[in-house]
């Protein structure tokens, strides 16, 4: 029986949500793939097409095409910017050949994901197409050639999406980059938890509690447009969290950098808001913990394994060790040991039986030797972790691991090979079996064939495709297991989870009451101007 995900998974979310970039998408910027090579000669061949300036056109009436790449942090951002458009009028639509504007939000972490962005951006413009691009990317690099005379949006001026899109419709370039402070002139987390959103997905809500990172690691890019740590007040993080519950939401994710670090520059600690986020959470929800780096873990171990015990929490925890050596660990900068890491993965599975711990390797970095890689090797066999995101060494421009030299491609892509191999080479479900599970079904499997929902250590479990599961808690018996996933069968009437039927697909969070009432948003507002000035114009 074919799995959801039936190869090396890149990133976590790739594991859970079917609206992230499918295989041939993912892989698509790889030079050895014949295809892409063919379309790309043939697209040369294309005359640009002239865009249409629309300077006389109502804004609000043309269509919008919303592309993201990378984490759910980013992920986030363009539900937020997709929310604002359409709720100034804007239809969003999923055939980006029947959209007047491309918003493109581009992640900054590895070479093909950029390549992918970057031939987007050339298809649109060979068409014709508005382009405004988002994301890591331009805020790391905004002088790079291919990104000129492009519309930019920061990634912490995602509140400004609708004039930056307005002023691009009308032939205009506009670029709005900057860093938003707090009332004390610290860094903020970003642009306002509360503002409206379209969901990709109704039932999941993605709520970042900061941004940036603490991080000086040597091959990263993200740090360049992200930052340093910006975190959110929890007061606003939990009432965006309340929210959601009250649209039917049933699972929300914690996403960040690093969400270990959040709180540090405003006096708070992650362990402290979690504890506040499980009092709004109803019976049936879940909350899922996002990543985080060994150091800013490793002091909040026993918090961390009291809150997984809450029923609404996921024993779930992403902590990326990337190399089992302590030399490159240090050549890295990552500021933990081996020992460290192992401290974290040992005490979270003692005190939290069954606890689901995933992590990251990157094979050859330039200072990685065979020695250190058989280190990274021995790490991965002492754990044979469930969830194991593998990747090569791609230099960042900008980044100090770029000017080092690089370990011969060859080795890289044998040392690849044998981890992987390692890791396809065990079943982790395989003994659960005949177990009776309860599992929330949030989503839909990357082969169409299954609803995929997850167990209390975020295990992935397929059920049968039918709507009456969408959404419910569901007691299921495990018939079978693959690498990536078990089948359940359900034994028992599925159980509504949350307190109200979540948005449909496209429907603006936020906006309730004027989704109810089917008015506009525009004319509401000037309807309540007239009345606000007619009371004034009588005391």
């Amino acid at each position: 029986m074919p799995g959801a995900v039936c190869e090396i998974i890149d990133d976590i979310e790739d594991l859970i949500s079917s609206q992230d970039i499918t295989p041939k998408e993912r892989y698509a910027s790889r030079k050895s793939v014949n295809v892409r090579s063919k379309k790309r000669q043939v697209e040369k061949n294309v005359e640009p097409i002239e865009k249409i300036v629309l300077e006389s056109v109502v804004p609000g009436t043309q269509k919008i095409y919303v592309k993201t790449w990378g984490c759910a942090h980013n992920n986030s951002d363009s539900e937020y910017m997709a929310g604002l458009l359409a709720a100034h009028g804007y239809p969003l639509t999923e055939d980006k050949w029947d959209a007047q504007l491309w918003l493109l939000n581009s992640c900054t972490v590895k070479s093909p994901a950029e390549d992918h962005f970057k031939n987007e951006i050339e298809s649109g413009r060979s068409r014709g197409i508005h382009v405004v691009v988002a994301g890591c990317v331009p805020q790391g690099a905004p002088r790079a050639p291919y990104l000129q005379g492009l519309s930019v949006v920061g990634v912490q001026q995602i509140d400004r999406i609708v004039e930056i899109v307005e002023e691009t419709l009308k032939g205009h370039t506009v670029r709005l980059f900057g860093q938003k402070k707090t009332g004390e002139g610290r860094k903020a987390g970003g642009a306002s938890l509360l503002l409206p959103k379209v969901r990709k997905n109704p039932l999941i809500e993605i709520i970042p509690i900061n941004t940036g990172c603490l991080n000086q690691c040597t091959y990263c890019k993200t740090k360049h447009a992200r930052g340093e740590l910006g975190s959110y007040p929890p007061e606003e993080i939990v009432e965006r969290a309340r929210q959601s519950f009250t649209e039917g939401v049933v699972e929300i994710w914690l996403t960040s950098e690093d969400t270990g670090t959040y709180g540090r520059d405003i006096g708070t600690s992650l362990p402290a808001l979690l504890r506040r986020l499980v009092t709004v959470i109803p019976a049936g929800c879940r909350l899922r913990l996002g990543m985080t780096n060994p150091p800013y873990i490793l002091e909040h171990l026993p918090d961390v394994a009291d809150i997984m015990h809450h029923p609404r929490v996921y024993k779930f925890l992403h902590v990326p060790v990337q190399s089992g050596s302590d030399q490159v660990l240090a050549d890295m900068k990552r500021e933990y040991s081996r020992a460290d890491f192992e401290q974290v993965v040992e005490y979270l599975r003692e005190h939290v039986p069954g606890m689901t711990i995933a992590t990251d390797i990157i094979c050859g970095f330039p200072t990685e030797t065979e020695r250190d890689f058989e280190d990274t090797m021995t790490l991965c066999k002492k754990y044979k972790f469930p969830s194991l995101f593998i990747n090569q060494f791609f230099p960042r421009p900008g980044t100090p691991a770029a000017k080092m030299t690089r370990v011969p491609g060859q080795e890289v892509k044998k040392r690849t090979k044998q981890l992987s191999d390692f890791f396809r080479s065990y079943e982790p479900y395989g003994h659960k079996v005949g177990e009776v599970q309860e599992v929330l079904v949030t989503d839909i499997s990357h082969d169409k064939n299954y609803f995929v929902a997850h167990n209390e250590f975020y295990e992935q479990v397929l059920v049968p495709k039918e709507d009456k599961y969408m959404g419910k808690m569901v007691t299921v018996k495990i018939m079978s297991a693959s690498k990536f996933s078990m089948v359940g069968q359900p034994i028992d009437k599925p159980k509504m989870a949350g307190v109200v039927q979540p948005l449909k697909k496209g429907e603006v969070s936020g906006l309730v009451s004027v989704r109810e009432k089917k008015f506009p948003l525009p004319i509401l507002f000037l309807l309540l101007a007239v009345v606000f000035r007619m009371i004034w114009m009588f005391l």
